[in-house]
């Protein structure tokens, strides 16, 4: 099976996820789409991050009648922090039978040089990039198997969510209906982490 690995703090999850998640599928050789939740980014700041499960469980409910996305907690279970090439080389090791391949935004490919081992990742496994505005893609890395998709693009991000939590305004259409419910129930995010 072709697994597209979509890693991000998902803090928290949102329509843009999906659409990016859903085009990905749709316009490649993927058979599944797997979200993986990162406990702690390297090269982000762990304290506004909701708790692990409880992101985990909005990723849950927002893809839950979805046979082809997946939620992975993956990396709940390795060292902390996560880097991607760790979690590569667990899931290879784990599924030798997939195949693996990384989903990035073109901000992200441009920042490929910062990540732990990136050569490994680049030599080793596919990237699949959806391009971000104002964020160009330049491949030059040999051996390297890059697809450039131009997904849909909406301007909203997990970021912009939490503002608006806090200012008490809705986030309804942002969300899909079961996180909104989630995040307004339990009143996450009201207060910066």
């Amino acid at each position: 099976m072709k697994i597209g690995l979509y890693f991000g703090s998902f803090n928290p999850i949102h329509t843009g996820h999906l659409i990016i998640a859903n085009y990905i599928l749709q316009h490649s050789a993927l058979d599944q789409v797997w979200f993986v939740i990162s406990p702690q980014n390297p090269l982000k700041k762990s304290g506004s991050l909701l708790n692990e499960y409880h992101r985990l469980f909005l990723v849950q409910a927002s893809i839950e009648d979805e046979q082809s996305l997946k939620a992975s907690d993956i990396e709940f279970r390795l060292p902390r922090p996560s880097y991607t090439i760790d979690t590569l080389t667990y899931l290879s090791e784990k599924f030798p039978d997939n195949t693996f391949s990384v989903i990035m935004g073109s901000d992200s490919f441009q920042n490929i040089p910062a990540w732990k081992n990136y050569q490994q990742i680049l030599n080793n496994y596919s990237i699949i990039i959806y391009e971000r505005p104002g964020f160009a893609v330049v491949n030059n890395y040999k051996n390297s198997s890059v697809t450039i998709l131009k997904a849909p693009m909406l301007e909203i991000s997990s970021t912009y969510i939490r503002k608006t939590i806090r200012e008490g305004k809705s986030i309804r259409y942002l969300v899909p209906e079961k996180v909104r419910i989630e995040i307004e129930q339990n009143g996450y995010y009201k207060n910066e982490l």
